[in-house]
Order: C-alpha cells, then sequence, then structure tokens
C-alpha cells in the first residue's frame, strides 16, 4: 500500500485481496492469537469529532496489534492554539508511527500528510470514509464471496463523504454503484468517472427504479456532524429516499442491507428493516476492528 490511506483511492484491487485475506485471518484467529506484529509501536489517534466505532475499533484494534494506541482530541492540541498542521505532523512523526485523523475538512489530512514521515490514515472526514468503504464491500464478500459483478444501490445523500468513497471503491474493486439522489444531492460527476475504471457508477433519481435488480442497498444518516443547520431541510428533501420494507422488496429476494451507523431509525431507515434478517449492519460493524487491523498491520513498518 501507499504511505497513506486517505480517499481510497490509494489502493489497487490487488491490495484489496491482500486486505481481505488478512482482515479473514485476523478475524478467525482473534480469540487465540498470540501475534503482535505492531508490538513496539505508537500509533496516534487525532479526532476532531466524536466517535463510538471509530474510536473503539481502533483503539482496540491497535491494542491487539501490539501497539500503543495514543488518542488525541484535537481540540486539547496545540493546533487548537494556533500551531501550523505542518509543524504538528512534523513534531508527531519523531514521536509516532502512525497517526490516525477523525476530522472535518479533508484538507487538514492532506496536509498532515504532506508533512509527515509516518502513514497518515484517515478514519473520516466531510469528504471521504476510506476505512468504513473498505469494510464494506469485506462485508460484501464475506456474503456474496465476490466483489466484481455485484450491483449497491446508496441511498440518500449522494454528496456525503460514503458516497465519494463508494464512487471510488465501485471503479477500482469493479462492482456497480447506484447512487439514489436528489439533483440538490446528485454525487460529485469527478467521481462518477475514473480512468481504466473496471466498475460502473451511476445517478437515479427515482430510489424504486434504483433498487431494481439490487444485491444490497446502503444508506446513511442525512445529517451528519457539521450539518446540524441543515437538518429540517434535508429531512423534508431527502425523505422519499427512506429504506423501508417497501422499497427492500422492490430489489432482489435476498437483498442484504448496509448502513454504517449510527442509524437514526424512522429517518434514513425504518426500525422493521435495520431489525430484518436481511440487514448485516452489525456484521459490517465488527468488520471494522478486523479491516483496520489488517490496515494498520499492512501500512505500519
Amino acid at each position: 500500500m501507499q504511505k497513506d490511506f486517505l480517499t481510497f483511492g490509494e489502493i489497487s484491487f490487488d491490495e484489496i485481496k491482500e486486505v481481505f485475506a488478512l482482515s479473514e485471518k485476523l478475524k478467525k484467529e482473534r480469540a487465540f492469537t498470540k501475534d503482535k506484529p505492531l508490538a513496539g509501536k505508537s500509533v496516534g489517534m487525532i479526532f476532531s469529532k466524536s466517535s463510538t466505532r471509530t474510536r473503539l475499533s481502533f483503539e482496540v484494534g491497535i491494542h491487539e496489534l501490539g501497539a500503543y494506541p495514543v488518542f488525541m482530541d484535537q481540540s486539547k492540541l496545540q493546533m487548537g492554539r494556533g500551531e501550523t498542521i505542518a509543524d504538528t505532523a512534523r513534531v508527531m512523526s519523531r514521536y509516532l508511527h502512525a497517526v490516525v485523523i477523525r476530522t472535518y475538512g479533508h484538507d487538514e489530512v492532506v496536509e498532515f500528510a504532506k508533512y509527515a514521515s509516518m502513514p497518515v490514515i484517515n478514519a473520516l472526514t466531510d469528504d471521504y470514509h476510506p476505512c468504513q468503504i473498505l469494510t464494506d464491500i469485506f462485508t460484501v464478500y464475506e456474503y456474496s464471496k465476490r466483489i466484481e459483478g455485484i450491483k449497491m444501490v446508496f441511498l440518500g445523500d449522494g454528496s456525503s463523504n460514503m458516497a465519494n468513497s463508494l464512487m471510488l471503491a465501485a471503479h477500482i474493486a469493479g462492482f456497480e454503484l447506484v447512487i439514489a439522489a436528489p439533483e440538490k444531492y446528485r454525487p460529485r460527476a469527478d467521481l462518477m468517472t475514473m480512468k481504466n475504471s473496471c466498475g460502473k457508477v451511476v445517478w437515479e433519481q427515482d430510489p424504486k427504479k434504483a433498487v431494481e435488480n439490487a444485491d444490497y442497498l446502503y444508506t446513511d444518516v442525512w445529517v451528519s456532524m457539521g450539518f446540524e443547520k441543515e437538518s429540517a431541510a434535508r429531512l423534508a428533501e431527502l425523505a422519499s429516499y427512506q429504506l423501508d420494507m417497501k422499497l427492500l422488496k422492490a430489489a432482489k429476494p435476498d437483498a442484504r442491507v448496509l448502513h454504517c451507523l449510527p442509524a437514526h431509525r424512522g429517518e434514513e431507515i425504518t426500525d422493521d428493516v435495520i431489525e430484518s434478517s436481511q440487514s448485516i449492519v452489525f456484521d459490517q460493524a465488527e468488520n471494522r476492528l478486523h479491516v483496520q487491523k489488517a490496515i494498520m498491520s499492512m501500512m505500519i513498518k
């Protein structure tokens, strides 16, 4: 893998398969392995957004790999008092072996990686969420035994960090992705196509048409952190894209349901769908741990 994992565009399909193989191994051996491939290492975790799954999965994963997790609230660092990102990155590179960053502006992570001499892993920005998406397609692989050729439909905000990273994943991993979203939340044109793409990305405004013959239906919260002032408007504008039982039944009979959590039940997804036998959201959540352990094992030397 390249030095940093920032958008999903930094990984090849062959490397994705390597991550999958290692994730399977780590998942299977978790209960009894004594292997500590990152023993003696220290991994920083810089978070400016609140978190449940991301913090837990990374902190537990770092510990299980034998490294020491160093959690840092970004507001408590000197960056919050005027120190430059460049200076912070260069100093931290003298102390740590890698850093995981969860923040708002993607440009901050890019700048940090530019000046850091250690691997930088994006644990979520407003533009991309690559670790989550790699986990998602690993979960799809567990259920379908393939990625190429499956049809996934993402419902809701087509301009979100999830949609952005899913589009990159579709091009690289070779699956069909339909973004079901209204005009105001249409996907980024520059990410819908990619040179030498192995997959297919389509935008569809009609959610019922979008889910026809879908293998996987994916949704996410409509009001992400930082967009709270738009809450009322977003809920109204995206209401027809709610993943309910009627929409689920319009997909393939054995279609699976994905959600990266947290879920706002009754908004982007109904309670009966997320609790249905077709929902695999909690397997998906668990896999964050195993996939991120694989990513760190491959990136941190």
